[in-house]
């Protein structure tokens, strides 16, 4: 045995164990989460047309499972109303059993989708697609706050305000307990103690008073009830990832760290699977709720999104009477902050404006107003991505140029390709030479241009068609060896008919 001891990897302690101040700040973010967490769930229980408790229980186990198998630390996945609009018709019209089922078939299919690199497509998502991203997620933050600041008492008012000078006052003070959680302590102190009539989350939904249970879903195991679940799933798995690594790449840009998207996407398929087999009703990562975790309460670790689900299913069940009480004033001034805080502001500051590109605008409005139209973040970015694929396209179809030179002996036209070849910029270069009065020896340089496609083979082929029904020889020199290969395969063989 040699003298040097192999090593054996040493464990490292979780940040959060390490220092008490970290601790400290993860458990109380983790509270504030669980506290908003609740009356959001009840909301888009009730959206999908189901029992309160199957939101909320989702919420929890959605939570607790991603603390372990998620690859963004801090990020909060819970029950969303993106999957609620999802499920919504087919808890409608084949009820409860099927929308389970179709949460466990649609982590199976994010699964599936993680393994064939889906995650690898967000290097695809422009910058102004993000920013559109980022605003109109803060503008449906806000926006879903209205229904309970109208045609509610007056007292109501003066309760937010209140909340929003505690929260926005209190951090230059001190950030030793989370501004939120003071203000929902404060506000429901004072309306208890004064006996104020404003709603809270009583009003909001029947608390459970029971754990969930595991068990299978109440469906037959048919090829029918696949074929029916098959599409929703599906839906559930593509619009769970889309939400999911936007936040997660959007956590990543606040906090200066890398994470994994790949383990993202799988995770976020075995929460789903868990949350179903528990009777919820699925979800992603929550973007209000991990803006609270991550800004507002400056949570870093998988400790406070474990905490956040332990909490949530702590205070619905044991201190249901409680939290019952907490009023709806304090939840939406903490979601007010979160949305003026998550808004892009240097993005519309007329400065920025004027800098910045057309089309980059263009992209960022069409990311917005796609998202608000639809109430649905995937929906938006893919429309988004859409428009900016069609305004990059038409911004490089222009970029192949070529100029020309006659030889001393004019015996020989050279033309020179210059840029990028494909689909879109190669479909005006037939039209850059002079068939008619060339002389009998073209050569067309390519070294400062490269292929990328069947369609510029088919437009050199074009060209030098046209020059031999003339009697006129085509030489194409300089190709790149990826160019070379490209062409020598394809050259003569892309005739229709042929």
């Amino acid at each position: 045995m040699s003298s040097q001891s192999v090593r054996t990897p040493r464990w490292s302690r979780p940040q959060w164990l390490a220092s008490p101040r970290v601790l400290r700040t993860e458990v109380l973010a983790g509270l504030v989460v669980a506290l908003a967490l609740i009356p959001e769930a009840i909301s888009f229980s009730i959206l999908a047309g189901v029992d309160p408790k199957v939101g909320l229980f989702a919420s929890f186990t959605m939570a607790v499972t991603i603390a372990f198998t998620g690859g963004r630390p801090a990020m909060i996945s819970a029950a969303t109303g993106a999957i609620a609009l999802v499920v919504a018709p087919l808890a409608r019209e084949h009820g409860l059993g099927f929308l389970v089922a179709a949460v466990i078939l649609g982590g199976v299919f994010q699964i599936v989708l993680a393994l064939v690199g889906v995650a690898k497509l967000m290097r695809f998502v422009p910058r102004s697609v993000m920013v559109g991203f980022v605003n109109a997620l803060a503008i449906l933050i806000f926006t879903a706050q209205l229904p309970h600041l109208l045609g509610v008492p007056w007292l109501v008012y003066p309760l937010v305000v209140a909340a929003l000078a505690i929260m926005v006052f209190l951090p230059k003070v001190t950030t030793a307990v989370p501004a939120p959680l003071i203000a929902i302590v404060v506000l429901t102190a004072l309306v208890v103690v004064v006996h104020l009539n404003v709603p809270n989350v009583g009003d909001e939904g029947t608390l459970p008073d029971s754990l969930p249970i595991l068990g299978l879903p109440d469906v037959p195991f048919t090829l029918d009830t696949l074929t029916t679940i098959a599409p929703y799933a599906l839906a559930i798995a593509l619009v769970g990832l889309m939400e999911s690594l936007m936040t997660a790449k959007l956590v990543d840009d606040i906090t200066d760290t890398h994470s994994n998207k790949t383990r993202e996407s799988w995770g976020q398929g075995v929460a789903n699977i868990v949350t179903g087999f528990f009777g919820g009703m699925g979800g992603c990562a929550m973007i209000g709720q991990t803006m609270i975790n991550v800004k507002a309460s400056n949570a870093r670790t998988r400790l406070s999104t474990f905490l956040a689900g332990v909490f949530l299913l702590i205070l619905v069940v044991a201190l249901g009477d409680v939290v019952a009480l907490i009023p709806m004033a304090a939840l939406v001034a903490v979601m007010i902050i979160v949305s003026v805080g998550t808004f892009d502001w240097h993005s519309i500051a007329p400065a920025t404006l004027k800098r910045m590109p057309a089309g980059e605008i263009i992209v960022m409005v069409v990311t917005v107003a796609a998202t608000l139209f639809t109430h649905n973040l995937a929906i938006g970015v893919v429309l988004g991505v859409l428009a900016a694929m069609v305004i990059f396209a038409r911004r490089v179809a222009h970029f192949a140029q070529v100029t020309s030179v006659l030889d001393p002996e004019e015996t020989t036209r050279i033309y020179r390709v210059h840029g990028e070849l494909f689909f879109a910029s190669s479909n005006d270069l037939v039209y850059q030479f002079d068939y008619a009065h060339d002389p009998d020896h073209v050569v067309i340089d390519m070294s400062a241009a490269h292929i990328w496609d069947a369609s510029s083979v088919a437009a050199l082929d074009a060209i030098t068609t046209k020059y031999e029904t003339r009697g006129k020889r085509v030489d194409i020199i300089g190709l790149n060896a990826v160019s070379a290969q490209f062409h020598e395969n394809l050259a003569g063989k892309l005739r229709v008919g042929h």
